[in-house]
């Protein structure tokens, strides 16, 4: 493959609502936007009216029809061509007949095929029999979901080699798009990263820039290819983690003693009886820099922790504290500025008879943790994210992030936090 000489950006509205498609997708054409695409999620919600719509509203865009057509291919072919498709986006796993006849449709409606490569086995292998059967563009696309594990379309394309144009589509920013166009990409599809930003012209501009001068954005580039969990997470609000991880892992009755103070770490727990304090000091010996020991204490009454194991913790580097417990001294810990967060207060300690265990499985604040699961604090709350899905609970807490800007957004120019969200429209009936 071939640098195309003048690479096609495409606009992915994936959105429930219509009317905030056709805004934002009016926003993206200022920008440089070439391509609209009715993503699958309009489709699914606004039927084929969302493709007759763009078409009314953009008479000089190619409108793309995401359908993911997989069976009946002639049939969903049609359709999306007398709606007003130009493009229209079929799965590069249907079988063979559907492709054939999905192809046949095509021609006889005078529209363009593309097939979508998502999650199929071997995509260099299936891209040169979609080739062979007439489909017109092959499209390297790594869904939402493995987007979240940290898979990377740019790798896939990499490998591909066909003779017809190449789409690559998979949460690309300004960097990953000027890699795609290096790699041999003609067409960059681009969703996330531009209907979630707060400002959608400019965030279509800086990627039309990027495409069109490859070489040149990725020396300017600075976001890393894959960035760190722990990072991700200093960037999202633990309302934004729930979130991502279905309203699961959030601690019960454990708030913030210090206020405005946020933690992010790994987890080295505690297991104690009551009032007896001796292993969680003991665990600030065991904690590295940027650790977080979590306490199950079980007690409002007897406090496991206090100034000095914060100072002691403070001089390790070691990121908070979190107590199913009381805590004590909290106006020195305050002074300190040390990150406690626990389920109460209380003069009272206990004393240091050594009974309980480090590092094992425990239950705090009603949440399982183990021992390396990442803990994120803020004047929220508490939430546990177990280690094995950090990187992939904090890429689905920033595209939560970017979705409410995008909200917060509307709002401010004067809708209702209902009418953004069409309520009225999606309640059970």
């Amino acid at each position: 493959m071939v640098i195309p000489i003048r690479p096609i950006l495409q606009v992915a509205l994936d959105i429930l609502d219509l009317e905030r498609a056709v805004q934002i997708a009016h926003e993206a054409v200022e920008g440089g936007a070439d391509w609209l695409e009715a993503g699958t999620i309009l489709i699914k919600s606004e039927g084929m009216n969302s493709v007759r719509t763009l078409r009314d509203e953009f008479p000089g865009r190619t409108i793309v029809a995401d359908l993911k057509t997989i069976d009946t291919g002639a049939a969903e072919i049609e359709m999306a061509a007398k709606a007003g498709a130009g493009v229209i986006i079929i799965l590069g796993r249907s079988d063979n007949s559907t492709v054939r006849d999905a192809v046949r449709a095509a021609g006889k409606y005078g529209v363009k095929l593309m097939a979508d490569l998502i999650s199929v086995p071997d995509p260099a292998a299936r891209a040169k029999e979609l080739e062979e059967m007439g489909i017109d563009i092959i499209n390297v696309h790594v869904g939402i979901d493995q987007q979240m594990t940290g898979m990377d379309p740019v790798r896939v394309l990499k490998d591909l080699e066909v003779g017809v144009p190449v789409a690559v589509a998979g949460g690309l920013d300004a960097a990953s798009a000027a890699e795609a166009v290096l790699a041999g990409a003609g067409i960059i599809i681009v969703g996330g990263n531009i209907v979630r930003s707060s400002n959608v012209t400019q965030a279509t501009r800086d990627i039309r820039a990027s495409i069109e001068a490859p070489s040149a954005s990725l020396k300017q580039a600075r976001t890393p290819v894959h960035e760190d969990a722990a990072l991700l997470f200093t960037e999202v609000s633990t309302p934004n983690i729930s979130d991502a991880m279905h309203r699961k892992g959030a601690m019960k009755n454990i708030r913030s003693q210090v206020p405005g103070k946020k933690i992010v770490g790994r987890a080295v727990t505690v297991q104690i009886f009551e009032g007896d304090w001796a292993k969680s000091v003991e665990a600030i010996d065991i904690a590295g820099k940027g650790d977080v020991i979590v306490i199950y204490n079980g007690s409002p009454h007897i406090a496991p922790w206090g100034e000095l194991a914060s100072l002691s913790s403070m001089n390790k580097g070691i990121e908070g504290v979190v107590i199913d417990g009381a805590v004590r001294d909290i106006d020195d810990i305050r002074k300190l500025g040390f990150p406690v967060f626990a389920s109460g207060v209380t003069p009272n300690a206990g004393e240091p008879k050594g009974m309980g265990e480090i590092n094992a499985e425990i239950t705090c604040g009603g949440q399982t943790v183990k021992p390396g699961d990442f803990i994120v604090g803020d004047d929220n709350g508490v939430v546990v994210v177990p280690g094995e899905r950090a990187y992939e609970v904090a890429r689905r807490a920033k595209e939560v992030e970017k979705n409410e800007s995008r909200l917060r957004d509307e709002i401010k120019r004067g809708r209702t936090l209902s009418q953004v969200m069409s309520l009225e429209k999606w309640e059970k009936r």
